[in-house]
């Protein structure tokens, strides 16, 4: 199947258990998805999770990519005594202080590590959103720090750790997810900001970041733009390409979360029309997978173009010292460095 002339199909799914069904075998080389997403529940041992990934790319004739959440801290699947606990962000940020840019580097290297090891080679990080006095608890630790700018450096340092490391970065939740008071997992937020409030201080990471190779929608509504949310939004798609100018590959955050309602179908349909270039699903049966599936259908030109671009940030991972990146790590953060 050549890279340059298949479609893919505008999803990204996952799979119910350790290995591939029959039946998910069947469904993915039906449909053809663009990449695949792993959770807690794929997670056993090394071993096992190389022979998933192994399925998940035998089943689609190409060499899809396979991302996981693994910010660190509370949002990690991959977890001890098999692989590294981590502080979460903004704590761990905290604890380095003017060392912080520096250690994200670092503690995003040692990260993409352990991914690339498994057959993983893209991670849902960095999160860029920008906190206030009342962010929702289900996202403030999980932000790198209080101020745009630092964020964003933050932000550029976890790119660096993970590209080094042959892992393609997502960036999450654009254009912001810290003025959310609800957590969009279980209802949908509602922010009142200014679009000039949003534009100096939310959007300001993820125009520093425009280039990261993949986006992740937030399901947050912005009412100075448009009373649907974000990933359902033509008006706000349109800010995130052409005032924040991130027009690199943009995925959905999970269709079936419960801040949005609908049909999982007319759901991936709407966030497609709005000018996502891929539905993201996350957690359903093997019918809501092919609902999603199905309703996405095949990648559009403009989003097959995005896809092979994000694609082309892949590298052959750069060498590195593993207890020598881990001293060094504990030299700038203290010995307080995992969670």
């Amino acid at each position: 199947m050549s890279g340059a002339t298949a479609r893919f199909g505008a999803t990204i799914l996952d799979a119910e258990g350790l290995r591939l069904t029959a039946e998910e075998k069947a469904l993915f080389r039906d449909v053809n998805p663009f990449g695949f997403i792993l959770f807690a529940r794929n997670i056993d041992t090394p071993d096992q999770i190389r022979a998933l990934c192994d399925d998940f790319r035998e089943a689609v004739c190409h060499n899809a990519p396979i991302t996981i959440d693994q910010e660190g801290g509370r949002v990690q699947r991959l977890r001890a005594p098999r692989w590294r606990e981590w502080l979460p962000p903004m704590n761990f940020v905290q604890a380095a202080g003017q060392n912080a840019a520096e250690a994200m580097y670092i503690r995003f290297r040692l990260i993409a590590h352990e991914l690339f090891e498994l057959g993983i080679d893209s991670n849902c990080a960095p999160m860029v959103d920008v906190p206030r006095f009342n962010t929702h608890e289900f996202l403030y630790n999980r932000c790198y720090g209080l101020d745009a700018r630092n964020i964003a450096l933050m932000g550029q340092a976890a790119n660096d750790g993970m590209l080094a490391g042959g892992v393609l970065p997502v960036i999450k939740h654009i254009p912001g997810h810290g003025l959310a008071t609800a957590d969009s997992h279980f209802e949908l937020p509602r922010v009142a900001a200014s679009l000039e409030e949003l534009d100096r201080v939310d959007f300001a990471p993820f125009k520093a970041l425009r280039d990261t190779p993949m986006g992740m929608t937030a399901h947050v509504v912005y009412e100075a733009v448009d009373p649907a949310p974000a990933t359902l939004s033509a008006r706000m798609m349109q800010v995130i390409r052409e005032d924040i100018g991130f027009d690199n590959l943009i995925m959905t955050d999970d269709i079936s979360m419960k801040a949005l309602s609908g049909s999982l179908g007319d759901l991936s349909r709407d966030a497609l029309a709005a000018g996502c270039d891929i539905i993201l699903h996350c957690n359903g049966t093997l019918a809501e997978r092919s609902e999603v599936a199905q309703a996405a259908g095949e990648m559009t030109d403009a989003a097959q173009r995005r896809a092979l671009r994000a694609l082309s940030y892949r590298q052959t991972p750069d060498d590195i010292d593993i207890p020598a990146l881990d001293a060094q790590l504990k030299a700038l953060v203290g010995e307080e460095l995992h969670g």
